[in-house]
Parts: C-alpha cells; structure tokens; sequence
C-alpha cells in the first residue's frame, strides 16, 4: 500500500505518495493541488542545496524550463525530519527523446536552449576562475589498465573471451598510436557554473517538440563552457554503434548555442581534444562491457565510439568548430 512521509504535511499536503522506484528515496505525490516529486537527501548539505534551490529559482523565473523547488509552509525549500532532508518539485511532464529524433531546427534550438541556460547562470551566480588546472589521464595509465584486464580474461577459449581480448588489444593500440596526442593540463577556456549532465536523459519533450523540462540540477558545478557544450553534443547525437556522431546534429547545436553565448572556434576545438582523449582513456566502459557481466548495450556503443572518433578525429576537429567560421547567424528566437 502506497505510504505518506510525514514530511509532507510541511507542504499542507497529507496524500499518499508512491514510491517512483525501489532505493531512489523519491515518491511521486498526487495532490489536489497538483502532480510532484519528494526528494529525499539522507544528509543534506544545507548550504550546497540552498545555493542550488536559489539557483533553480531564478532559472525558473527567467522563464526557463527548469523546476524550481516548492516552499514548505515555513517558506524553506529544505525541510529536515529526524535527519534526513526533503525537497518537493513539480512533477516533470514531456517524454524522453534521443537527440537522434530532433530534426536540425530542433538540434539548433537545443542548443540555443543550452546556451540560454549558461548565460543565466553566468548572471546569478559568482564570476569564477577563468583558467583552472584540469587532470588530464595519461595514455601510460591506461595502457598498464588495458594490461592489467587482458591478464584477467579468462583463459577458456570461449567467443566471447576471443572477442574482450580482441577489444581490450584495440583499444590499448589505439592508446599506443595516439599517446603523443595528449591534451595540455591548463584549460583557459571560458569558465563557468555548469548543468553538468545535459543529455538525453536529463531533458523532458513536450508533444510539439520543445523542452518542457530540464532535471539533474544536481551536478551543478563549475568549469569550462565549451567543455559541456561538447560532452552534451556528444551525449545526443552519438550513435550506439559503429557510425559514431551524427555531425550534421553537432554543427547545428553548436550552432544554436553560439548564437546566444559565443565563445571560439579554439575553445571548441579544444574541448574536442579533451572529449576524445578522456573517452580514449577510460577504460570503464570496457570493463563493464566484457569482464563485469553488466549489461553492456551502452557500454558497446560507447566502445565503438572511441574507436570511430580515433578513425575521424580531424574531421570532429573540423566540425565541432565550424559554426563559428560560418556567416553570422541571424537570430530567428528561440524554439524552446
């Protein structure tokens, strides 16, 4: 039978919630007053989610899609019950699409959508460091990983043992070829407070296509623009097999987000390299793929695209960039 947390009646809301899945610590509330979602965070960091909740709230009120957390009765977005922290948004409408389902209008008003969102953020929160020293793994590590799960393959003579040998030899080949391509440690790109996680699944559709609601606030953080402009472009248009980046999706999000917050043609080049370089190195997906016995759709295509971006790494260094040599883009408003 569906349960009421207590701490719902802070909200004036004494409806039975339903748990959204087993272990989230999330319950969808059905009310008179509306549809939502209770949070709850086990040790809330009062500070972190006040920051954030302030954030959301001036999201939200610039009239982005972003749900901003529903004051308590008190007037606190937090409220706290025997230690464990809770917050109520508005339940998010719209369905998930893949960005491979946008048309070329849609990928460019995604990105204009993005680039409304740094800009904002660039406006309500504090100015930080505009260089930073960012880790960058060395193709070494990886190699001595790579070597390390190849002496872990079992030796059975099995297809599937011939074929995560077979993978985990590309792979650290690769890393042999491209050792001398690593990126620099010091990124001077521009810098700022970033979503942290805009993909497909953080975004909500409504039926004529627009954003209805952006999630997973939760990663804000702070770092290069150009970085999540092309982590988030590589999120949407990636293929899950072997026709790596739908490119001409790239270049028209890109595209939409230079027409709001431009940067450079060198940022975007630059984070490009990084992209790369990091899903070069990480081994993870390897891992998880053919030694874990996880279930490895993902973590296949995510294999084969390292593989096609290494065959096509000069032709992304040309693309991700390209809007930025194009005529100017006449603003024609946003369709999100």
């Amino acid at each position: 039978m569906p349960t009421t947390p207590s701490p719902l009646r802070r909200w004036g809301l004494t409806d039975a919630a339903e748990p959204v899945a087993a272990g989230t610590g999330a319950w969808r509330v059905t009310a008179g007053t509306g549809t939502f979602l209770l949070r709850a965070y086990a040790a809330p960091n009062r500070r972190a989610l006040a920051f954030l909740h302030g954030v959301l709230g001036t999201l939200d009120a610039a009239g982005l899609p972003v749900l901003a957390p529903v004051p308590a009765k008190s007037g606190r977005t937090l409220v706290v019950a025997a230690g464990t922290g809770y917050v109520l948004f508005p339940w998010a409408t719209g369905r998930r699409r893949s960005g491979l389902e946008l048309t070329y209008a849609q990928c460019e008003a995604l990105g204009e959508l993005l680039g409304r969102l740094h800009l904002a953020l660039d406006d309500c929160t504090p100015p930080v460091q505009q260089s930073m020293l960012v880790a960058t793994p060395r193709a070494a590590d990886a190699v001595a990983e790579a070597d390390a799960m190849l002496a872990d393959v079992p030796a059975d003579g099995g297809d599937f043992t011939a074929l995560t040998a077979r993978r985990l030899a590309e792979r650290r080949a690769l890393l042999t070829e491209f050792a001398d391509h690593q990126p620099p440690h010091l990124d001077v790109s521009t810098v700022g407070h970033l979503h942290g996680a805009f993909g497909p699944d953080r975004l909500r559709y409504g039926g004529s296509g627009q954003v209805t609601a952006v999630l997973g606030w939760d990663g804000l953080r702070t770092g290069p623009l150009a970085g999540e402009v092309v982590r988030a472009a590589v999120e949407l248009f990636a293929c899950d097999d072997e026709r790596g980046l739908d490119l001409e999706r790239v270049r028209a999000f890109v595209r939409g987000h230079r027409s709001v917050f431009p940067l450079d043609a060198d940022q975007i080049q630059a984070a490009v390299h990084r992209a790369w370089w990091e899903r070069l190195c990480d081994l993870g997906p390897l891992r998880a793929r053919y030694l874990t016995g996880a279930d490895g759709r993902d973590h296949a295509g995510a294999a084969a695209l390292v593989a096609w971006w290494s065959a096509h790494l000069d032709l992304t260094l040309e693309v991700f960039p390209a809007p930025y040599t194009e005529e100017p883009h006449v603003d024609r408003g946003s369709a999100l």
